[in-house]
Order: structure tokens, then sequence, then C-alpha cells
């Protein structure tokens, strides 16, 4: 392991237990937050900022159907920022990363009747949707850009879910706490329910700014779900798993920011 990687790492163990410590303080249950968090007065402010709203009172003001503002070309700037992993160390990642992602197959299982299984290049060939948005970060910054992808909710309809699937689960290369010497799992996941991930806007997106998705920004393929907070959207998708509870995933929080002490619904 580099030296930058574990440098890296350590100040994500410290970060959380800052964050535990500011959820004590304010007193709440509830934080939104992204890859990192600043360190000064506004923080606390934000804990208790409205977007911290529920799941249910996301629901009232953004319908199902409501829709991410999009943006024009002339707004997209030349890159578009990178934040929290930005190059995983894994193994299984590395090896595809060294193929140029030649031997990726993402996996669609659970609480489906037809299993799926796709390459990079199969992906590619299905009905793409490209959208310019905008990634909504809760430390402050924003940052536009043109997303292409699949439909996530095309997946969805070809695995044919069961009656008691309710959440899409996410599943990660990036370890966040590197290789564990426990066995204990610290790669990243996020979930999000039904509704929100057969959303228009809800894709699977493998281009970015008209050019393959760039490692640090989640390549081969990252999740954009633009109704919601930039932790909601993971990258580096290695699988996707329904199922009716996310209670005995890990932490039981549904994310592995969520697991630390961020709201489940991130909405914007």
């Amino acid at each position: 392991m580099t030296k930058t990687f574990t440098l890296m790492r350590a100040r994500q163990r410290d970060r959380r237990h800052l964050l535990r410590g500011a959820v004590a303080a304010a007193g709440a249950a509830v934080l939104t937050g992204c890859d990192r968090l600043s360190n000064n007065p506004s923080f606390v402010e934000t804990l208790k900022s409205a977007q911290n709203l529920s799941h249910a009172a996301g629901r009232i003001v953004a319908p199902k159907a409501a829709m991410a503002q999009e943006f024009s070309q002339s707004d997209v700037p030349p890159s578009f920022r990178g934040n929290g992993t930005l190059d995983p160390a894994d193994a299984d990642y590395k090896a595809l990363q060294r193929g140029g992602f030649a031997d990726y197959k993402l996996t669609v299982s659970g609480l489906v009747e037809t299993p799926g299984e796709y390459t990079l290049e199969q992906l590619r060939a299905l009905p793409s949707r490209t959208q310019i948005t905008r990634h909504d970060c809760v430390e402050g910054w924003s940052c536009i850009g043109k997303w292409k992808g699949v439909p996530l909710g095309l997946l969805l309809d070809a695995a044919r879910p069961k009656a008691e699937a309710k959440f899409v689960v996410f599943r990660c290369f990036d370890s966040m706490d590197g290789p564990s010497l426990d066995g204990r799992d610290s790669r990243y996941y996020e979930s999000i329910d039904l509704d929100e991930a057969h959303h228009a806007q809800t894709i699977l997106a493998y281009d970015l700014n008209d050019k393959a998705l760039p490692v640090i920004n989640g390549a081969p393929l990252r999740c954009r779900v633009e109704r919601q907070l930039g932790y909601k959207q993971a990258k580096y998708v290695k699988a996707i798993e329904l199922v009716a509870s996310f209670a005995d995933i890990r932490g039981g929080k549904g994310g592995y920011w969520e697991d630390e002490g961020y709201e489940w619904y991130g909405g914007i």
C-alpha cells in the first residue's frame, strides 16, 4: 500500500470520528454529506439544514415524476471534479483497469426472477440517456457534467423484481479503509428505493462529457441519482442487488456513509 493511500484512509477515519462527535453534540440523528466534511462552524448548521429531509417529506417535496434541473452544453466545464476514492487499490479492480475494463461484468441479482450479467459493451449497446446535470455536495461545492448511460429501470425491468423487492443496493469495488486484516468489508455501497431506481434521470453512466468515464469519476460505471446528494452517486459499481430490507447489510443503514451517521435519503 502506498504512503499516499495510507494517509488518505487515515484522514477518512479521522473525519468519521469527527462526524460522530458532531452528531452527538448537535443532538441529532440526521446528517447528510459527501466524502469530506469541512471542519468549520458552518458544519453544525449543515447538520440542521433542510437537506436533512426525511424520506417521507422528500416524497412530498419531490414527487415520483419530479425532474432534477438539466443544463445546456455551454454550462459544462472542461473537467468534472473528482472526490472520494480517486483510484481504487483493490486487486480485482486493478486487474480490470489494466485490461481497459474489457473483462468487466455487472451482475444484477437478489430478489429478481431473472438475474442478469452485462459486459460494458452490452451496456453500451442498450438504449441510453444523456443528461447534463449538477452534482451537489453538502460540503458546499457543485459541478455540472454531461452524463450518458443506461437507464437503471431498463435493467430492473429485464430482471423482473419480485413482489417483496423494495430497495436496490449498489455494491462497489473500492474499499474505503484499505485491506482489512480481520476480513471486515469496507467496500463502498449505497441503496435507493425502487421509485428512485425507475426515475427517468437515474442512470448507470459509462460516459462523462462525451468521453469514457475517467477512473477518478468512477470508471467503468457509476450511478447517477440526480435528485439526491453526491454520496448517493455510487462509483465503481460492481453489482446490483435487489432486497426487501437493508437492515442486515453491514451497519443496517443502507450505505457506507449512512452506517457512519448520514441520512439515508439525501434529497436535494
